[in-house]
């Protein structure tokens, strides 16, 4: 274990490639030279003549957000600033709807400061770090169900002389402040959203919850353990970043870093070169789960890490259904799940696999979605495929087949970034959301950043050199990258792209690192990472990305979001959080005059006590943002 890693300021990549150091590359000028001069398209972009490779036919220019097109926002742009509160728009107003240890059941306790809780009230509370989230109604009642992606171990453990886990129980602690929170909420007398505590559809669900494995590697050898010789049953969740909510009315939370959870009691001990592409290695991050739990000690369990990164779909108006791990979609370091209807009825989903260098996926289901049928099935099975992008502007999806990878149907589902790799796919800028339109066949990508393009391979060898869809080398600030599926069919092969936008900061750079011609001083920002249209087909972008504001970041403040009107590529600044947050995972109510926003991780090095003041603990939460005169939002 490593509980002395000194990762508490890293990045989950930046750890990983602590332990696992990947190679430089050797030869980065021919790389800068191949970039810049690839048949003049980087070229154009460093002297800023961004041309149709933005945006297409709309042409990205000031002149054209100024045609006449009519002002979709209903809000004046705010400032970025570096407060440590919430900071919305003249006409707006937010309000505390649930936080960090915050009790779901009548029978845990409120949160106590000074112990920062135990095992068991965690157990009944509202975990740690929300990120994604979605909403739900059914019989006129109305369910949140939220991601607990991680904890802050020195804000968990800060009750401890080293600020470190000391006992079972504080390990225990951090174990069950992940995973998901589903539960009830409703309006009080006030108008305000709160939490129905006790209701019977409040559910925990943690890191020991039991789960069925299905699809395509259900039963494989490489599923199988001691605990579980059948392969098809596993237990729990953790490390759940973006989401995904199906047509069928079931909540997608998303696998990502699963791999900072195992180690081996002997830091010695080498993983499987197939474990070591998804940064499993013999230390941990400091969290100690191998020692309450054989499960997470890859010497004596080396295929328990292959039961993790996966998609797991979730009933959330069955607090006694089991959650199944869909196989069937791939296992990676999951972002997000955006799912769409193809015109056949098809269940299409993207999914973005968030690490520098890795790759965007897409799964098409064998069966069909019907309005009044079961579609419980629907993502058991089905074909899988990864994105390649061309430099004329168009692309591919490459079928992850037995034919195409050398690898059986279980083997691509349960080696998916190996399979990737066999069939040349294109290495992204950690594609991270993505996000449908739902009022036209298009779909976008947060590509947040890869400090590595151009300088090295990813964590398969893949070659990163600077292409089209990643342009930059040492891409610090991101971009949005968007297609159009051939035929208006998201489950057709083929589609043509442009950039959204390139994040930058055109006041201290006047080449392509000052970002697009919607990119001004104004509403400039960094790392785009969550992303969700609205009912309108306003394209709403949350950050987490660099707050220094300083250098490269001067002027950017705190982490923000941004609403993008993707007719016009007018981008506007609606929202900045709180000191050190990341801002991340947004839905809406039903009646859309409220909208819900995640601020996770704020103080995350110790400078916020939001939302609380004084000399409070800051504590992750969720926010409800509205107009004062109750008009629609969203």
């Amino acid at each position: 274990m490593s509980a002395d890693l000194p990762n508490d300021d890293l990045s989950f990549d930046e750890i990983d490639e602590l332990i696992s150091p990947r190679a430089e590359e050797t030869d980065f000028d021919r790389v800068v030279e191949t970039a810049l001069s690839r048949r003049g398209f980087l070229g154009g972009v460093m002297t800023f003549g961004l041309g149709s490779f933005l945006v297409g036919t709309t042409a990205l220019t000031r002149d054209a957000l100024a045609d006449g097109h009519a002002d979709r926002f209903g809000f004046a742009q705010i400032a970025a600033n570096t407060d440590d509160t919430i900071t919305v728009p003249e006409g707006f107003e937010w309000q505390q709807v649930v936080t960090w240890g915050d009790p779901l059941f009548a029978d845990s306790t409120s949160f106590d400061e000074a112990t920062r809780g135990t095992a068991a009230t965690q157990a009944r509370a509202f975990g740690d770090n929300n990120d994604g989230m979605s909403i739900f109604t059914k019989d006129g009642r109305t369910v949140m169900a939220i991601n607990n992606e991680y904890t802050n171990r020195k804000v968990l453990w800060g009750n401890n002389p080293d600020a470190k886990w000391a006992t079972a129980d504080d390990v225990k602690k951090g174990m069950n402040a992940h995973g998901v929170s589903i539960f009830e909420v409703a309006r009080d007398d006030a108008g305000n959203w709160q939490v129905v505590v006790d209701s019977g559809l409040n559910r925990r669900i943690l890191p020991e919850t039991d789960m069925d494995l299905t699809g395509p590697a259900a039963g494989h050898d490489l599923l199988k353990t001691h605990a579980d010789p059948t392969g098809t049953t596993t237990k729990g969740t953790w490390n759940n970043c973006g989401n995904g909510e199906t047509p069928w009315g079931t909540y997608l939370t998303c696998e990502e870093n699963f791999n900072g959870y195992f180690s081996a009691a002997d830091e010695a001990h080498e993983v499987s070169a197939e474990l070591a592409r998804y940064g499993v290695s013999s230390k941990d991050w400091g969290y100690g789960w191998a020692s309450v739990d054989d499960r997470f000690d890859v010497a004596k369990n080396p295929n328990e890490p292959n039961r993790a990164g996966y998609i797991v779909e979730i009933d959330p108006f069955d607090p006694t259904s089991t959650p199944k791990k869909r196989t069937a979609l791939g296992r990676f370091k999951h972002e997000n799940a955006a799912v769409a209807l193809a015109p056949n009825g098809k269940a299409v989903v993207y999914l973005g696999d968030d690490e520098r260098g890795e790759f965007l996926y897409k799964f098409v289901s064998h069966g069909t979605y019907s309005a009044a049928g079961n579609n419980s099935d629907l993502l058991e099975s089905g074909d899988l495929f990864v994105a390649k992008f061309h430099d004329d502007m168009r692309g591919e999806w490459l079928a992850l087949t037995p034919e195409t990878t050398g690898m059986s149907d279980a083997e691509i589902r349960i080696h998916t970034r190996q399979a990737a790799s066999s069939v040349g796919a294109t290495t992204m800028d950690r594609p991270e959301w993505v996000a449908v339109n739902p009022t036209k066949a298009e779909a976008y990508v947060a590509l947040t950043n890869n400090k590595n393009r151009g300088k090295k391979p990813n964590a398969g060898g893949d070659d990163t050199s600077a292409n089209a869809v990643n342009p930059r080398v040492e891409n610090h600030y991101g971009q949005i990258a968007r297609w159009m599926p051939d035929d208006e069919d998201h489950s057709s092969h083929g589609f043509s792209w442009n950039l959204f936008a390139l994040a930058g900061n055109p006041d201290v750079h006047d080449d392509a690192y000052a970002g697009s011609e919607n990119i001004n001083a104004g509403n400039m920002f960094n790392s785009p990472d969550g992303m969700a249209f609205d009912s309108t087909g306003l394209l709403w972008i949350q950050t987490d990305g660099n707050y220094s504001n300083e250098e490269d970041f001067a002027g950017m403040g705190n982490n923000q979001m941004l609403a993008g009107d993707t007719v016009t590529g007018e981008i506007r600044r609606f929202l900045v959080g709180p000191k050190e947050c990341e801002v991340t995972g947004v839905c809406w109510s039903p009646d859309r005059r409220t909208m819900f926003v995640g601020i996770q991780h704020p103080g995350e090095r110790g400078n916020s006590h939001f939302p609380d003041g004084g000399k409070s603990l800051p504590r992750s939460g969720v926010f409800a943002v509205r107009r004062v005169d109750g008009g629609l939002i969203g």
